[in-house]
């Protein structure tokens, strides 16, 4: 099973980095698995280390797909790194094994510390669908116009339906960066969640 998370980490020089994230969970572990190229792969290579947050926030998923990666931090407590602010929980993790792939290394990383700072109360269908959006919106280069047209079209009954203002402003952003895709010869987005 594949979990929808918030991976936060630090390059050598102490530049945070915020990337929207599915991981795996194995025991005391958790399992990364960030296409290349990737900040998120450097920085843990280079530091040993990340930090896992689970949000209801999703405007972090899809600013972090729309160029909105500017998210305010806290200092983690174990390992040198940071947690977004308003995570409901993280993980802070430590690199124990890399196994090294051209697309997509693997990452294994213990658990150091694991922290709860709010009551998760559950996920939304606008919520939900947010995330199922941003991924569309962060593969807009690899998929035909056509399924993501019909996929948002979906997506955005559950946006109308059950939507409070953060969903909706996610959800603009969203609809706004696939305009600009379709509206250029440029993808507007190169990476995929990493």
């Amino acid at each position: 099973m594949i979990h929808e998370t918030v991976v936060t980490t630090l390059s050598k020089q102490g530049t945070a980095h915020v990337a929207p994230m599915g991981v795996r969970f194995d025991g005391n572990n958790i399992i990364l698995m960030p296409f290349r190229p990737s900040l998120t792969y450097d920085n843990i290579i280079a530091t040993r280390c990340a930090v896992v947050n689970f949000t209801t926030d999703v405007r972090v998923f899809a600013g972090c797909v729309t160029g909105r990666r500017d998210w305010p931090t806290l200092p983690a407590r174990e390992v040198p790194c940071v947690r977004l602010a308003g995570a409901l929980a993280h993980a802070e993790l430590r690199l124990t094994r890399a196994r090294d792939d051209p697309l997509r290394p693997t990452l294994t990383m213990q658990r150091v510390v694991d922290a709860t700072h709010g009551a998760f109360t559950g996920f939304n269908r606008a919520q939900a669908a947010v995330i199922e959006g941003a991924v569309l919106v962060s593969r807009l280069h690899l998929l035909p116009r056509e399924k993501i047209d019909a996929e948002i079209a979906y997506l955005k009954i559950a946006v109308d339906k059950t939507a409070g203002p953060a969903e909706h402003e996610a959800w603009q952003w969203l609809t706004d960066a696939i305009a600009a895709h379709y509206e250029s010869d440029e993808p507007a987005h190169q990476r995929a969640l990493s």
